[in-house]
């Protein structure tokens, strides 16, 4: 599999609309086409090989499932992990002839997606530090009331940023990075130390965002049961990804409803106060 020019500028420009506020904004851009679950699909549509790209995509989806940005601290940028990650991941699979589907496959590109998501987050920093440039422009616009002025501000000067800190790089790393994939396959055999290195790092790392995602939701012990349950039954009775979701949704409504039979029965114990008290009581 090789990258064209045209396609490597295609890859650059998803990047850009990934974040780029005036175009698919943080909604559609950032949480939709800039996840790596949606961006192998769109990077199956610019190089081919659906079974290669979806898979290439859900692997690198499991490491960063619960990534955030808080206060604008990135520690992976999905950008990079999704126009330039995947393709280079799917050029290693394609070189190395290994089965999309496989384990294997998916390790290798949670490896690539990880190693880029740490370039990607360099190219995040640097387009929000020249985007402190177009708002110095913005804050003199707003002492000289010149309104008007702040919608280039917004929409148009962050493009410059842009097409120098993601369309550019990423063009530039797809197009040459998979010559240089290609030129690792050829000097790191399947059974050396190197790549049997990249498949036990790359297994290992689903678990760091699985961890990551369950700090964010458990906050006692017991949240623990619902997914202990669904691991064992996935485990052990050999249930598919619907019919697990399927148990979690039942577990789901029957923890709704004890806590709400436990709020009611809160709100009934208390008895209110003032001169018809008696009268209620009386009515009962």
């Amino acid at each position: 599999m090789t990258i064209s020019w045209i396609q490597a500028a295609l890859l650059g420009l998803f990047a850009c609309l990934c974040s780029n506020s005036c175009m698919a904004g943080q909604a559609v851009g950032n949480y939709t086409i800039g996840r790596p679950l949606v961006g192998g699909l769109i990077c199956v549509l610019i190089l081919g090989d659906l079974q290669l790209g979806i898979a290439c995509g859900v692997a690198m989806q499991l490491v960063y499932i619960a990534l955030v940005t808080p206060g604008g601290t990135v520690s992976a940028d999905v950008r990079a992990i999704s126009y330039i990650g995947i393709p280079l991941a799917m050029v290693a699979i394609a070189s190395q002839g290994l089965n999309p589907l496989g384990g294997s496959a998916a390790n290798l590109a949670k490896s690539v997606g990880t190693l880029v998501g740490t370039v990607g987050t360099v190219l995040y920093y640097a387009v929000a530090t020249m985007n402190l440039v177009w708002q110095s422009f913005g804050w003199k616009d707003v002492h000289n009331g010149k309104l008007n002025k702040l919608t280039a501000v917004n929409f148009g000067w962050p493009w410059i940023s842009h097409a120098i800190f993601s369309f550019l790089p990423t063009m530039l790393l797809t197009y040459y990075g998979a010559t240089a994939v290609t030129a690792l396959r050829n000097a790191l055999p399947m059974d050396g130390v190197a790549m049997k290195t990249l498949f036990t790092v790359g297994g290992m790392l689903p678990c760091v965002g699985i961890a990551i995602l369950l700090r964010q939701i458990i906050g006692r012990t017991a949240d623990f049961i619902p997914f202990l349950v669904g691991f064992t039954l996935a485990a052990s009775l050999g249930l598919n990804l619907v019919s697990v979701t399927v148990v979690s949704l039942l577990f789901a409504v029957i923890m709704y409803e004890v806590e709400m039979s436990k709020g009611d029965k809160q709100n009934n114990s208390v008895v209110p106060e003032g001169p018809n008290n008696d009268d209620d009581e009386e009515d009962i």
